[in-house]
């Protein structure tokens, strides 16, 4: 399936190339730190993604716009700062896997916007991240 421009600029805002997975722009990407599960190194894209996506983008073209990455405890509080500032929603910070190091969750978040005013939140969002 062809990519449209506002696919692609969503995915040039936050340096990700999109693909069409269900026919719904999607970003994925894998963050860049040593992540040990049961004491075996990790570099699956299970252990380290980020994601973004945006579909259902109605006549005033704001879209049900989704992220979700892995995030480091010490990152928790400055992301969500930046999400909040935005009245993005943080829907869930849980964790995925068990006996890891660092201990890393997962924060899942959401908005009905303009899927590049999303793309341009959610950039500076990650600019806080550490690594």
């Amino acid at each position: 399936m062809a990519i449209d421009p506002l696919c692609q600029q969503f995915g040039g805002v936050l340096g990700i190339s999109p693909q069409i997975i269900n026919g719904v722009c999607t970003l994925m990407t894998v963050r860049n730190f040593p992540v040990t599960i049961l004491g075996r190194p990790s570099r699956s894209a299970l252990t380290i993604p980020m994601m973004f996506s945006f579909e259902s983008v109605d006549q005033n073209g704001k879209a049900l716009c989704l992220g979700e990455t892995v995030i480091l405890p010490e990152e928790i509080n400055p992301f969500i700062s930046v999400l909040r500032h935005y009245d993005i929603l943080v829907t869930a910070l849980h964790n995925h896997w068990l006996f890891n190091n660092p201990g890393i969750m997962f924060i899942h978040f959401e908005s009905i916007d303009e899927p590049i005013q999303f793309a341009y939140k959610a950039r500076h969002a990650i600019s806080v991240l550490i690594q």
